[in-house]
């Protein structure tokens, strides 16, 4: 299975969905993280000492990234933003997209998540200028990110026992975002405690919530009690 996860600044999938991410790599998926900007201009690090740092949380993941050309706090859903999107989803072939969740406090993850939804229909034309050949994603997610200060009812959770280290790991890898930077030194904390409190929703050590606006398959015959 092909996996890509969108985050519009390096940091936001291993914030959101690290564990999973981990998860899916360590059982043979093909994952991509997909950081749509170089984060720049952000108060601490350098782009390339957070392009470094990305690729190092990225190795610990067990996964490849690539970096999109379009410019942070700029997100739109333009045709011209639209048509870089798409042609990226054209190219990975995922089977599943993860986004930022459509209620973030963020405004780029807002952006992002209106940019990713409408990139992906876009995939799918047969006459268009897009780059690659026609593609629809069969499944999007949206994940939750540490700026989202309310907390809908997921869709569904994902059990990521035996994996949260990895997802500490990598957050670690941002050393100018969560070490240097004394202000975000909480959100392990944070993270963690998420990590445990979704857990619990599902009788497992840790997991990660995920939002989905359409139906999700289900094989009954197959869930585990």
């Amino acid at each position: 299975m092909r996996v890509a996860v969108f985050g519009p600044h390096p940091d936001d999938q291993e914030l959101g969905m690290g564990g999973t991410i981990a998860r899916l790599a360590a059982r043979g998926h093909d994952v991509t993280l997909v950081d749509m900007t170089d984060g720049e201009p952000t108060p601490f690090g350098s782009p390339e000492i957070r392009a470094a740092e990305a690729a190092n949380a990225a190795a610990i993941l067990g996964v490849e990234r690539i970096q999109l050309e379009l410019i942070n706090r700029q997100l739109v859903n333009d045709l011209a933003s639209r048509a870089v999107v798409a042609g990226t989803i054209r190219s990975l072939q995922p089977h599943i997209i993860f986004a930022p969740h459509p209620q973030d406090a963020h405004p780029d993850h807002v952006a992002a998540c209106a940019l990713i939804e409408a990139a992906r229909f876009a995939a799918k034309y047969t006459k268009s200028d897009l780059f690659g050949d026609p593609w629809h994603a069969p499944h999007l997610f949206h994940y939750y990110s540490i700026h989202l200060r309310t907390v809908p009812q997921p869709s569904v959770i994902a059990d990521t026992t035996g994996s949260s280290d990895h997802k500490r790991r990598a957050i670690l890898a941002y050393q100018s975002q969560f070490v240097a930077n004394e202000k975000n030194r909480n959100v392990l904390q944070w993270i963690d405690a998420a990590g445990i409190y979704f857990g619990s929703r599902i009788g497992t050590e840790t997991a990660e919530p995920f939002f989905s606006s359409e139906c999700i398959p289900l094989d009954f015959a197959a869930m585990r009690i």
